[in-house]
């Protein structure tokens, strides 16, 4: 059935090591948790429904294919699971559970699956035996607030999950190859290569943001198509859902019946236009220092040419509202490599959403922070910016 054998990775663990449980089940307490099995059941038409907890049937691929099922219930314990990203929504769990179980034990890990706690994972658990589990959009564009501790809390949707290291879940499955483990391993935390599946070429960049999507049009990194576009194509040839997908201009063609991702695009499409983006937090950056790189953003730096403005994006600003106006590398001082592995050869402007959120920056994460952007940008276009100039640009990215 499938063209693609292996895709798009996220299969989160869960819970990081964590020393005082009193003070978190206290924490627990206070947030007022509760049950999975005192919530409503929610709607499946409802888009944060489908962004939270549909697999669109990817269990054809995490558990008939990769058998991480069987990796998780022997080897994969909170604790271990945590430290490839994993997060859990602490709003479904009793408030005394973190103390009253192992985290170093993977039965904790199917507890935890079971409660539907395991940001992203979905699975099928059978008394204590785990005998299926998929993924979701959450496993990789979400996270939590920490508010009980590293990696445990609220959900926060439409973030980038910078810590989840997707390609170790990949590299955990028992029927890779040497080689194709290799490959996995290598990307790092917040790093996905969403076609390596399909022309074998190793090269992740950064999960990107889900929030702050309404109004910019072309959202994924080469502006490949709409955000409708983006999620089909991930939910079948990364997820492995059990789904339809066509793109001629990359040679790729998968048709599976009944079709379980097509019909839900609308309402999740809805749902991601709904996230806003998250304002900096209170006095994290110099507000006169702000206001003097806002006057350059939009004055001698030059950088509100192409980033326009509410949306800080050129994409929808070309002759033809219905194609992206995008950029060649060589124009933006960026590695063509990625680019020339898309359909469109080339760079959509990046939206600057909740900067402050998500370093490092780039599709491939080569600018550390926010001064190596203004560092890079001063250099492609000889803009001959001082130190404090670069300053008060930093300042500004920042607010915004």
């Amino acid at each position: 059935m499938f063209r693609h054998s292996l895709h798009r990775a996220f299969a989160h663990e869960l819970l990081r090591p964590i020393a005082a449980l009193s003070i978190v089940a206290l924490a627990l307490a206070l947030l007022g948790v509760r049950s999975i099995s005192d919530a409503q059941p929610p709607d499946t038409r409802n888009g944060q429904f489908i962004f939270r907890f549909d697999t669109f049937g990817d269990e054809q691929l995490w558990t008939d294919k990769l058998r991480l099922h069987e990796v998780i219930s022997s080897s994969v314990s909170p604790a271990t699971a945590l430290k490839v990203g994993l997060k859990v929504d602490a709003t479904v769990l009793p408030s005394d559970f973190l103390a009253t179980h192992d985290l170093n034990d993977p039965a904790t890990t199917v507890e935890l699956i079971k409660r539907n706690a395991v940001v992203g994972v979905v699975g099928k658990v059978a008394g204590n035996q785990l005998q299926s589990v998929g993924i979701t959009c959450a496993i990789c564009h979400s996270t939590v607030d920490n508010s009980v501790t590293a990696g445990v809390g609220r959900r926060l949707d439409g973030w980038p999950n910078r810590d989840l290291n997707p390609g170790a879940i990949i590299a955990l499955s028992p029927t890779l190859t040497p080689q194709q483990r290799t490959v996995y391993s290598s990307w790092g935390p917040g790093r996905y290569d969403a076609r390596f599946n399909v022309d074998g070429i190793n090269g992740p960049v950064l999960i990107p943001p889900a929030f702050g999507l309404k109004g910019v049009g072309f959202e994924t990194y080469t502006g490949d198509g709409p955000i409708s576009y983006w999620n089909n194509s991930v939910a079948v040839t990364q997820m492995g859902g059990h789904g339809s997908f066509s793109d001629p201009r990359l040679g790729i063609n998968i048709t599976q019946k009944p079709d379980l991702v097509t019909p839900k695009l609308p309402a999740l499409l809805q749902y991601q236009l709904s996230l806003k983006t998250p304002p900096p937090p209170a006095r994290s950056f110099d507000e006169a220092a702000a206001k003097r790189g806002e006057a350059l953003f939009k004055g001698d730096a030059k950088c509100a040419t192409c980033h326009v403005p509410p949306t800080f994006t050129d994409v929808l600003a070309g002759p033809d509202a219905s194609a992206p106006l995008l950029h060649d590398p060589a124009e933006v001082g960026t590695d063509p490599a990625y680019a020339l592995r898309t359909a469109t050869k080339r760079y959509r402007t990046t939206p600057l959403r909740a900067l402050w959120q998500h370093p490092p920056y780039f599709h491939d994460g080569r600018a550390a922070d926010l001064l190596a952007v203004v560092n890079h940008y001063d250099a492609q276009f000889f803009l001959k910016l001082t130190p404090k100039q670069k300053a008060d640009l930093v300042e500004f990215l920042k607010s915004i």
